[in-house]
């Protein structure tokens, strides 16, 4: 099976040709992003492979059904920019559902730490020799309520990790799950998840309920100091409503993996150029707020999970088999197939 392989990064590579070599799936990698102009690079293919910030509109689909393609593999959770009504019928999409809940959910961790205690204005100053602690005081996140928004395999994680650092936490999730009740968490209602919470922390997918889930009203509502991680999708969170709240000092901290317009910058050296995007810029120049550029899935394991994975889906689609991972399958209706 030929796949094309759009938004290839160095990283990816070594994963994906230590399965595809093993499975007989070749990979053409191509540095450039699909889109309505890069599609034509498919042709002679029978399958793609994308990423988060990949163009997959109807247009795209139409023009890959076109070149005979079989399948859009996502090497990723979310498949919010893939059309995937209009792929019914035309081809399968299959994604990776879970590739390492521990790595999004240490990277949350992580932020949140250096974040609340000041660890990168620190590494910046002893890097200077300057070894004064004035505005480094942080805070315990020992007996601090977290608010985990979205309680799937990376939400229970972080869960986890929250009540090894002796936090309470209180939990949303269209469909709250037994098994996390069970740890202690109560499930509480979003007005009471931002008024209650001290920590905020996003872990749900983006769809239509879901977009600009932290907004201004959002906002307004928690408590004065709150702290935000986004690691899931950056459309969760209105950036010019979060920009206000850290401005009129209602929210004390933000840590963002993820940005609602990061698919021109993110993945991407832009240090020679000036950064257009206003809100983004002014973002990045606060003090309390820490980017980082969809970090959150890069390790080893997931890397590794996510072309093994891949491969799989790849693989159960050649075969003519029906895939546990797919998120439209010819002819069915939309939606997870499990």
């Amino acid at each position: 099976m030929k796949v094309a392989f759009f938004d290839a990064k160095p990283y990816d590579r070594p994963s994906f040709d230590k399965f595809g070599e093993r499975c007989g799936v070749k990979f053409k990698y191509f540095e450039t992003k699909l889109t309505e102009d890069t599609v034509k690079l498919a042709k002679g293919y029978d399958g793609v492979c994308v990423f988060v910030n990949d163009t997959v509109n109807a247009s795209v689909i139409d023009s890959l059904e076109e070149l005979g393609i079989k399948a859009i593999a996502l090497r990723c959770a979310g498949f919010n920019n893939v059309d995937v009504k209009h792929a019914k019928g035309k081809m399968r999409v299959v994604r990776v559902p879970a590739y390492s809940p521990y790595a999004v959910a240490e990277h949350a961790m992580a932020m949140l730490l250096t974040s609340i205690r000041r660890i990168h204005k620190s590494y910046i100053r002893t890097r200077d020799f300057n070894f004064s602690l004035s505005g480094l005081t942080g805070f315990d996140l020992h007996g601090k309520t977290v608010g985990v928004i979205g309680t799937g395999k990376i939400g229970q994680v972080f869960i986890d990790i929250c009540k090894g650092f002796g936090m309470n936490v209180l939990a949303y999730d269209k469909y709250p799950s037994e098994k996390v009740e069970q740890k202690g968490v109560k499930y509480v209602s979003l007005d009471e998840l931002f008024t209650s919470s001290d920590v905020i922390s996003l872990h749900c997918p983006l769809t239509d309920e879901t977009y600009h889930l932290i907004d201004g009203g959002a906002i307004e509502k928690c408590k004065k100091g709150v702290a935000i991680i986004n690691t899931s999708r950056g459309a969760l969170v209105d950036a010019e409503a979060l920009l206000n709240g850290i401005k009129t000092r209602k929210v004390g901290t933000a840590c963002l993996d993820v940005y609602e317009e990061e698919s021109e910058h993110f993945f991407e050296d832009k240090s020679g150029h000036i950064m257009d995007d206003d809100v983004l810029a002014r973002l990045i120049s606060m003090p309390n707020v820490i980017v980082t550029s969809h970090q959150a899935f890069l390790t080893e394991e997931a890397l590794s999970a996510i072309a093994e994975v891949t491969v799989f889906n790849l693989l159960k689609i050649e075969k003519g088999e029906e895939c546990e991972n797919e998120v439209c399958y010819k002819n069915r209706e939309v939606g997870d197939c499990k």
